[in-house]
């Protein structure tokens, strides 16, 4: 078979190199369907997803009956966010190969998110007077987390999809309406490893990266962030808002302060206890150190950082990196 010669395993190692050699095979034969599924597969690896949706459409036409051609389409489809297309494919493969259980997943899978987008679309529809709904968000090593200020949201009042690149969620807010947030994301996440919580006074959705990088704003390229360099009295995150601190501390109720966090949103509630209660050394001593030590250091001792550059200083296994 034409596929042996491009086993998935060959792709699987260094699609980059699979891809070139499936490029000069196909100017010799470029009409062969089984190779095209598998330049197709490439594509996908390389997130070249429109090329993939190309080659495999191609190879439907070529060879209509290869299940793989309509499994390759749907794949690159739905990386696409187009689930109702990406379910015709798998729906078409599955017919082809009823013995083929991976084509159910898949078609359930684009059912489930139709479903929800069906439900927000609604939903959007129907609420269309909400009042403004503010939300925030900070970045850790490894996490990005939004927050949406809304209180007494109830305990099965969220419902959330998380995409390589995307967030949507719905909120049914005290008052009984909806609060719909839909954000493009400038970098990937890993949605399996993502998840969200509701406190008595926010929800808050924390996002895996992908990637151990800092982002320089929350959703995609052409939006711009509001901080692009940390300032004195500015509580420093990668918020999307600029905050002072004085006021973030003066703003919170005692029922969150009263609230048990845990991991990074406790330690970052101790920051903003530390920098309202301390003085205008410590204020002065925190915002120097953490800015010239891009984020990896926070000193409160005015009188060792006030008088020397702040160097940076990553934990021992991670390799910093200028943005």
């Amino acid at each position: 078979m034409a596929t042996e010669r491009f086993p998935d395993s060959f792709i699987d190692e260094d699609p980059q190199k699979a891809l070139e050699a499936l490029n000069e095979a196909l100017q010799a034969d470029s009409n062969n369907a089984e190779w095209l599924c598998q330049r197709a597969y490439a594509h996908t690896l390389l997130k070249n997803y429109s090329c993939a949706v190309d080659d495999a459409k191609k190879a439907q036409q070529l060879q209509p009956s290869l299940p793989l051609a309509f499994m390759r389409t749907g794949i690159a489809e739905y990386h696409l966010n187009h689930y109702e297309s990406a379910h015709a494919a798998f729906t078409q493969g599955h017919q082809l190969d009823v013995s083929d259980k991976s084509f159910e997943v898949w078609i359930k899978r684009c059912e489930e998110l139709m479903g929800e987008l069906a439900q927000i679309g609604s939903s959007n529809t129907q609420t269309a007077a909400v009042p403004p709904v503010k939300h925030d968000w900070y970045q850790t090593e490894s996490q990005v987390i939004v927050t949406v200020m809304a209180k007494n949201v109830p305990k099965d009042g969220v419902c959330v999809n998380f995409m390589e690149k995307e967030l949507f969620a719905m909120i049914q807010l005290a008052s009984g309406e909806n609060f719909n947030l839909h954000l493009q994301l400038l970098h990937p996440i890993i949605p399996q490893q993502s998840s969200f919580k509701i406190l008595s006074t926010k929800v808050e959705f924390k996002m895996k990266k992908t990637d151990a990088i800092r982002w320089e704003t929350l959703e995609g390229e052409g939006q711009e962030s509001n901080i692009k360099h940390f300032n004195p009295n500015q509580y420093p995150s990668s918020s999307h808002y600029a905050h002072k601190w004085d006021k973030m501390v003066v703003d919170l109720t005692e029922e969150e302060k009263n609230e048990k966090l845990e991991g990074d949103a406790a330690l970052n509630k101790l920051f903003q206890q530390i920098y309202s209660d301390g003085s205008d050394e410590v204020k002065r001593a925190m915002n120097k150190s953490f800015m010239e030590s891009g984020g990896t250091v926070l000193s409160t001792n005015w009188k060792d950082v006030g008088k020397r550059k702040v160097e940076m200083s990553p934990p021992n296994d991670v390799e910093f990196k200028k943005y």
